[in-house]
């Protein structure tokens, strides 16, 4: 299935920033979209505004840190729309110099949700993209861990199975992020978008 429209993509980290404006944008272009984050009202308004507009959305609470917690969530994309084509894992924090502050537990939280996060969200998708035959992992990074993980996972899960990175640098910009994804799934799916890095921008006034 080539192109956005009638797509089921799962997103993590969609109640704000960089997840919602993807949200927002593939919705728009006809995929059936799955919002997952800790702040479940946030993620009722945002479906609830999708809806409104003609797009199709679903939405469940999610701690990417918990594997269990990642498995329902691409369950409930199945159950819901038949299939899953896409997996945003779009879910990160920021470090807050933890090392230098001696804050141990911010560097845990750190590593559970930047690295583990990624390992639960191809834990639960890559058996079912394997058995359907098709499928596409899409992170928006800026960490090596990711860099390597994706890299390793482009080389083990086959030529049906698409890896994307997205690099946002130094960027303001959550809608240029999601555009930059929405590029990446259009592509033919014999087109594989291993990276992609935005330029630094800042967000328009």
């Amino acid at each position: 299935m080539s192109g956005i429209e009638g797509k089921v993509v799962a997103i993590t980290g969609a109640s704000s920033g960089i997840g919602e404006a993807t949200a927002r944008l593939l919705a728009q272009r006809g995929a059936r979209v799955l919002l997952g984050a800790r702040r479940i009202g946030r993620l009722n308004a945002l479906a609830n505004e999708i809806l409104e507009a003609g797009g199709s959305a679903r939405y469940q609470a999610l701690d990417v840190t918990r594997r269990a917690s990642m498995q329902s969530f691409i369950d409930e994309a199945t159950e819901a729309f038949g299939r899953v084509d896409v997996i945003v894992n779009n879910a990160g924090v920021m470090p807050r110099s933890a090392l230098e502050e001696g804050e141990v537990d911010e560097g845990d939280r750190t590593l559970d949700v930047n690295v583990r996060g990624v390992l639960h969200g191809i834990a639960a998708g890559l058996p079912r993209m394997r058995a359907q035959g098709s499928g596409q992992f899409i992170y928006c990074a800026s960490k090596f861990a990711v860099h390597a993980i994706s890299e390793r996972l482009r080389q083990e899960a086959g030529g049906d199975i698409r890896v994307t990175v997205i690099s946002p640098g130094a960027t303001e910009s959550p809608t240029a992020i999601a555009r930059s994804i929405a590029f990446a799934i259009e592509q033919p799916e014999d087109v594989d978008t291993s990276e992609i890095i935005v330029r630094p921008t800042a967000s328009p006034h």
